[in-house]
């Protein structure tokens, strides 16, 4: 098994709940939310982000707009709806919990019958 693979697994499983943070503080496109994924050190590309962003609208997680750019075409400009933010609230407290039992597990010292 090579441990890139389960790595790239990792990332993938968090990149979702990643997608809806950056968002929280405002609406972004998708420039601007790969810069913040790769300087976070989430190695991705805009063909893993693309897909995920429509999935994710099509929920009805985000909603999107289209607004003029002064350096190229127009952007679209993705942002929380409502039933987003109550989402991303449910990742924020699941996200927790299981941050919390992977550090008991992983950092767990063995019982005297081990």
């Amino acid at each position: 098994m090579k441990i890139e693979n389960t790595k790239a697994q990792m990332r993938k499983g968090v990149l979702e709940f990643c997608i809806l943070s950056i968002l929280q503080h405002g609406d972004a496109y998708t420039s601007e939310i790969l810069s913040q994924l790769k300087d976070a050190k989430l190695l991705v590309v805009e063909g893993t982000v693309y897909p995920l962003l429509t999935r994710l609208k099509n929920a009805g997680l985000l909603s999107y707009r289209w607004e003029e750019s002064t350096s190229g075409p127009p952007r679209k400009y993705y942002a929380l709806t409502e039933t987003g933010k109550l989402f991303l609230k449910e990742l924020n407290t699941t996200w927790s919990d299981l941050v919390e039992a992977v550090n008991l597990v992983t950092t767990n010292k063995p019982t005297e019958n081990e």
